[in-house]
């Protein structure tokens, strides 16, 4: 165990960068569990990163504008393409949003499949590393959190189908080359399930995430321990906390 790792110019832009994700991955983890469509973050954000590995291919910077404006038109297109499918095959959809997920999966590994450096990114992708997130980057990424929750607060029961999916789109993209894919996912769906059946849900689920991410992020970097997976525990853990905790005010 190392006490010096705890360097808040590192902790510091990855803690905030969890709290503006969770700022918008929360209600819409919830509105996921609601609607039933638990895996749609994965193909969502999978096709996202293909979006963004496409882009390596052609050589333009990791973080140029090219590659976010790929990955952002990918995610809106399989967002089109999924909440079209909702509507006409609702009773396959979970299988539909299964065989995306596949498809965009091993379309990357097909992508980087003659890059010798291809596993390396293909882990950055999915395990994401938050610890390398600089205060530069959370600008953008607090300008785009800033206008889903306006469009999400102010207009949620005006949002058809198709405009929740594109807007969960933009969420996706915003998180998944900060965090990676496993991350989106257990910020949206964790604390979800864990404030769920709670009268304060929106709170709980933020307390969830927000704690899971800073005893994460403390516990990687004492135990040297990759960030991504460990804060994915602890946001767990922290939630089946929660659950034990109430569950006796639910028995009552």
């Amino acid at each position: 165990m190392s006490f010096e790792g705890l360097e808040f110019s590192i902790l510091g832009p990855a803690f905030i960068a969890g709290l503006l994700i969770l700022a918008t991955h929360v209600p819409l983890g919830q509105e996921v569990l609601k609607r039933g469509i638990i895996f749609i973050d994965l193909a969502i954000a999978q096709i996202a990163g293909l979006g963004v590995i496409a882009a390596w291919r052609f050589g333009w910077e990791t973080h140029g504008w090219e590659v976010q404006l790929i990955a952002l038109t990918s995610a809106l297109m399989a967002a089109a393409a999924l909440g079209t499918l909702e509507k006409h095959y609702q009773q396959f959809q979970e299988a539909l949003i299964g065989v995306t997920f596949i498809l965009a999966a091993t379309a990357s590994i097909l992508l980087l499949a003659d890059n010798p450096h291809g596993g390396e990114s293909l882990k950055d992708l999915l395990v994401g590393q938050i610890l390398w997130i600089t205060w530069d980057q959370l600008l953008s990424t607090a300008l785009v959190t800033g206008f889903i929750l306006l469009v999400w607060f102010s207009l949620r029961a005006r949002l058809s189908h198709l405009g929740f999916y594109l807007l969960f789109a933009l969420a996706v993209t915003n998180s998944v080359q900060l965090i990676g894919v496993y991350l989106v996912f257990a910020s949206l769906i964790i604390p979800a399930l864990g404030s769920a059946g709670n009268r304060k849900a929106l709170l709980m689920g933020y307390v969830t995430g927000g704690s899971g991410y800073g005893l994460g992020l403390i516990l990687s970097s004492l135990l040297d321990l990759p960030s991504g997976a460990v804060i994915v525990w602890s946001i767990s853990g922290i939630a089946i906390l929660f659950k034990l905790i109430r569950r006796p005010v639910f028995n009552k």
